[in-house]
């Protein structure tokens, strides 16, 4: 089955029976194990509806590049994204609270598809096909459930995860805790782990699909997360030894109309079509109604304090657009900004996609690249044991292609040093892709003071490093769900 067919309703719609409060089980009345699935078709649909919450799509696609995407929402806590309104706006300047729909909405929206996953998972182990399909089922499963698991996670902290004997007694109601940390991560990991052994490797997985390497680059983000810098480096190491990966020579090429598919630079990506099965409204959310030749409705903008912290011949921010002449013949630019380019640049990122008719692209959404793991190997080296030249190295691959000098390493020999480098190294080489700066940010504890530098906002405090949870989310918790501190 072709990835333009992989996001499909089917088993979404059969896993939507009965639930227990916040918890969505599947309905053994509606599914009913002895009769589905039967067939490697059924398993492969069961499969599928696991990658669906994973596409992009404003309705229902944790990567929308709409404001319902986390892209959108974490760099907009950063310096690369700032807007006037909504979550790009109060985001901007950590203004987070329980009521904000937009702060709120990621967890409430796909934490139940965690237990979805959780009940296919249970559902395909007992089927009758193969051993060899319900392996690579289950990893598939397991690695989308790790996924959408950690993006949560990161992040609103530690959540709830409903056991498989909660789910399979629907009626049976049982408010639940939210995990230790300790926990929450083990329960990632064991999925990471698991779904690596059994995924195939990256030569040998259909695009768009998820494969060893995607894995071991989620495993390494969730340790970067929590500083466990032994663990980072043996994964990096393992990704690289896939000898399969490499950084290619064009970097706005990637982010073409067929750039990433063509790529072995590409970890995973999501494919995007017109018909909106993946949605990439990306054009339509930064563009100016006046940019030629079709324009959107420029609901953000990046800021001028980011792109002033690029090098002069930095190729890296090429799609970061500061100057263009609109249809209504003014041209914008610094001096002349409008109200388009007023709090910076326009981060267009991807191709322009000129003759598209729609407001979607086909430019696919980018994920996960191979420079994360020379850059997260690089920091793992510089807290180990220090700055070396190993770590220099890696980091000057990645400068390479951006076309910028090498740095040396007695101007970073320093951790204090390195870190600051490498930070804004990975904000100039990720910017608009999954949004994890904002986490680089917080590990390297700059995301509070980086707001108070550049917007003087007094609602930056330290309790703002994950978002609030919902007041009905709370409630539901009868005393077991607790909020995040600062947030009551």
């Amino acid at each position: 089955m072709k990835m333009k067919n992989i996001y499909i309703f089917i088993v979404t719609v059969l896993l939507m029976g009965g639930c227990t409060k916040d918890l969505v089980p599947v309905d053994y009345t509606d599914i009913n194990p002895s009769i589905f699935p039967q067939s490697e078709t059924d398993i492969e649909a069961m499969v599928n509806a696991c990658y669906y919450p994973l596409r992009g799509s404003w309705w229902d696609g944790i990567n929308s590049t709409s404001e319902r995407g986390i892209m959108f929402c974490l760099d907009a806590t950063t310096e690369i994204l700032s807007g006037k309104f909504d979550i790009q706006q109060y985001g901007h300047l950590l203004n987070f609270h329980p009521s904000d729909g937009s702060a709120v909405f990621f967890y409430d929206w796909y934490y139940n598809k965690i237990s979805r996953m959780t009940t296919t998972i249970d559902v395909i182990s007992k089927s009758s096909v193969s051993e060899a399909v319900k392996k690579k089922a289950i990893a598939e499963v397991r690695c989308a459930r790790g996924l959408l698991t950690y993006d949560l996670f990161d992040m609103y902290g530690p959540i709830v995860i409903a056991p498989l004997d909660v789910l399979q007694n629907p009626l049976s109601e049982k408010p639940l805790a939210r995990l230790s940390n300790a926990d929450m991560v083990a329960f990632i990991e064991a999925d990471l782990t698991a779904a690596a052994i059994d995924l195939p490797d990256p030569g040998a997985t259909e695009y768009g699909r998820f494969s060893k390497g995607l894995a071991k680059m989620i495993d390494i983000r969730l340790n970067l997360h929590e500083k466990n810098w032994a663990k980072v480096k043996t994964l990096c190491e393992d990704v690289i030894k896939m000898n399969y990966y490499k950084v290619q020579s064009d970097y706005v090429g990637m982010w073409g109309l067929d750039g990433a598919r063509n790529s072995k630079e590409v970890i995973w990506a999501v494919p995007c079509n017109y018909e909106g099965t993946s949605e990439n409204q990306w054009q339509l959310m930064v563009l100016p109604s006046n940019f030629p030749p079709t324009g959107g409705w420029a609901t953000v903008q990046s800021t001028w304090y980011f792109y002033d912290s690029f090098e002069e011949s930095d190729i890296r921010k090429t799609m970061l657009i500061t100057e263009y002449m609109g249809t209504d013949g003014v041209l914008y630019n610094r001096s002349n900004p409008g109200t388009n380019m007023d709090l910076g640049p326009i981060p267009l990122k991807i191709n322009l996609d000129a003759l598209r008719t729609t407001s979607l692209s086909t430019v696919d959404i980018i994920q996960y690249r191979y420079p994360d793991v020379l850059l997260s190997k690089a920091e793992a080296i510089a807290n180990l044991t220090g700055p070396d030249a190993e770590a220099i190295e890696l980091v000057n691959v990645v400068r390479r292609r951006a076309k910028i000098e090498d740095i040396k390493l007695t101007d970073y020999s320093t951790l204090s040093a390195f870190k600051d480098m490498i930070l804004k190294e990975r904000s100039h080489e990720y910017w608009c892709e999954n949004g994890q700066y904002r986490a680089d940010l917080i590990r390297n504890g700059k995301f509070v003071s980086r707001c108070k530098e550049l917007t003087l906002s007094p609602y930056a405090d330290d309790n703002k490093v994950v978002f609030p949870f919902s007041l009905s989310k709370i409630s539901e918790g009868k005393g077991l769900f607790i909020q995040n501190p600062g947030y009551n």
